[in-house]
């Protein structure tokens, strides 16, 4: 190429450059959002993003630019949301306004809109009025249920005995109030400390509104940092370690506690809590009365740390013995 020429596609490409930039500036200050990190053209804030543990990101910057502020995944503006008394004011006190979930492309192409999870609008408060109204038809809360998961029990022990031994009375774990205290302490600090790292899914604001003191206008994309209500240091000492005494009170009891976010709060929590809770309760609880567990390996190389994906957080894998009492 000659010189000449070389020279005018330099002067092209940075005068189009320039105009780009010039747009981009223009539009983002345009925006009536929260403050937050100046985002590139495209890229947006990617580059102050840990992609492999995107929870500790929002929350550095959140000590910046406070429990509401704005990031920028590429050409999109989220707001995020992060710490209790916002996700409260946001998901409970504003549930209604925060209802509709955030636009995914990926998702939206798979599912169309369609769906418990990824539906919107009036059909999807259909579907739900229909699942919770189906689950307290299944019997969930009431003993029938409790009868069905104990049938799936004894299908589980009958798999994992190899030997016959003194039949199992599924009753018992009901007359034992310590059982029931230890599995409630251990389940909820396990849910706690396995998503320490973990995000909700998006919401998109239905109409214009105040958050914390701050503006937002209708059809802003929000992303709830569940994490930052996790793993709060003020109502969890120590937030990122497998510590039971976080749902324990000083006379033994289970402490309940507002800032269990594991199933998210508000419209848009998962259905299936309850439900998940029993079962995860009777199968936990009828194994830990018939059989001795044992580490295959020192338990004290046991690393129980969930992996982080980026979204979600899934628990490591190791292996077990299951001796029969």
């Amino acid at each position: 190429m000659e010189p000449w020429g070389f020279t005018t596609l330099t002067i092209v490409v940075c005068v189009s450059f320039l105009v780009i930039l010039s747009l981009w500036r223009k539009d983002y200050k345009g925006r009536k959002l929260p403050p937050g990190p100046a985002p590139l053209p495209i890229i947006g804030n990617m580059l102050q993003l840990d992609k492999k543990d995107l929870s500790k990101s929002l929350c550095k910057l959140s000590e910046k630019y406070g429990p509401v502020y704005t990031v920028y995944f590429g050409s999109q503006p989220v707001v995020i949301i992060h710490g209790y008394k916002a996700l409260k004011e946001a998901l409970i006190d504003q549930g209604d306004i925060f209802g509709e979930r955030g636009k995914i492309p990926i998702f939206d192409d798979i599912y169309k809109g369609h769906g418990i999870t990824f539906g919107h609008g009036e059909k999807w408060k259909q579907i739900r009025r229909f699942s919770l109204m189906t689950l307290r038809n299944f019997g969930l809360g009431k003993r029938s249920i409790e009868e069905r998961i104990q049938e799936e029990v004894q299908f589980l022990l009958e798999e994992l005995r190899k030997t016959n031994s003194e039949p199992f009375d599924p009753t018992y774990i009901f007359g034992c109030a310590p059982c029931n205290v230890i599995s409630s302490i251990l389940f909820h600090e396990r849910f706690n400390y396995d998503n320490e790292k973990s995000l909700s899914m998006m919401r998109i604001s239905s109409e214009n509104l105040i958050l914390l003191n701050t503006p937002m206008a209708q059809g802003t994309t929000v992303f709830p940092c569940l994490s930052s209500a996790l793993c709060d240091p003020k109502e969890f000492p120590n937030p990122h370690q497998f510590d039971p005494g976080h749902f324990l009170n000083e006379d033994g009891s289970f402490k309940k506690s507002d800032y269990f976010m594991a199933f998210s709060i508000g419209k848009r929590a998962c259905l299936g809590e309850g439900l998940a809770k029993m079962e995860l309760f009777l199968f936990l609880v009828t194994i830990l009365q018939n059989f001795t567990l044992k580490s295959i390996t020192d338990p004290k190389e046991i690393n129980i740390k969930p992996h982080s994906t980026g979204l979600v957080t899934v628990p490591p894998k190791f292996q077990l013995c299951l001796l029969p009492r």
